[in-house]
């Protein structure tokens, strides 16, 4: 059972997560491969609003998706993107990339080899994901100016479309634990975490909400 507490401390995280970045016409946008289909959805809506003339998508697999997506992450969601009718001219595909600094790296060593000059970025994650996914990208590509994006979507929502709250929560939890001890590993930008997302936090890791906590911190990969 979770508590009202809970839920109220796990929609603090949830709006803190996102940037709440307008969207606008970009050089390229990136989408991080991940299990959700709807990242790739979501770079096709913004496609066909005329927000980038190109998508790099980038990803290999992981164990929560090598049996849903076997052929590699990136390589799935162009298959989705294409079967939405974006050209296949328009879609770069990234497939090494297992952490979301490599999904940095190597997209931007992707277009730097193909040649093409890149001044924005439209980085495209899930809805969590955003503020983890920009000070990443701002630490590994600071050239450029970087513009969030995810699917529109509330936490009530994303925790149905899931199933699994505890989870989602969990979720929540680990992505902020990352967003306080990765900038001093040289991951990331540092962000400023306010007192009470903080307190949000700490509430949720003292009500058990920690599988995706870092027992290690020195060990920790982006």
């Amino acid at each position: 059972m979770i508590s009202v507490q809970a839920w109220g401390d796990a929609r603090q995280l949830w709006d803190f997560h996102q940037m709440h970045h307008k969207a606008k016409p970009c050089s390229v946008a990136v989408g991080l491969g991940s299990h959700d289909l709807g990242v790739a959805e979501t770079a096709v809506d913004l496609y066909r609003h005329g927000m980038m003339p190109l998508i790099v998508f980038t990803g290999a697999t992981s164990r929560t998706t090598q049996e849903r997506m076997p052929r590699g992450e990136a390589v799935h969601y162009r298959e989705r993107a294409l079967e939405l009718g974006v050209p296949g001219s328009a879609v770069l595909v990234e497939p090494r990339a297992r952490n979301t600094g490599e999904n940095i790296r190597f997209s931007r060593l992707l277009l730097e080899e193909a040649g093409i000059d890149v001044s924005s970025v439209l980085l495209i994650s899930k809805p969590y994901e955003e503020r983890r996914a920009y000070a990443t990208a701002r630490k590994l590509w600071p050239t450029v100016e970087i513009v969030s994006a995810s699917t529109p979507m509330s936490f009530d929502d994303y925790v149905a479309s899931i199933q699994d709250a505890r989870l989602v929560i969990d979720m929540l939890v680990g992505a902020l634990q990352r967003l306080i001890i990765y900038p001093e590993q040289g991951f990331m930008i540092r962000q400023v975490v306010p007192d009470d997302v903080m307190a949000a936090y700490e509430r949720l890791c003292r009500a058990g909400f920690t599988s995706r906590i870092l027992p290690d911190a020195s060990k920790a990969l982006t």
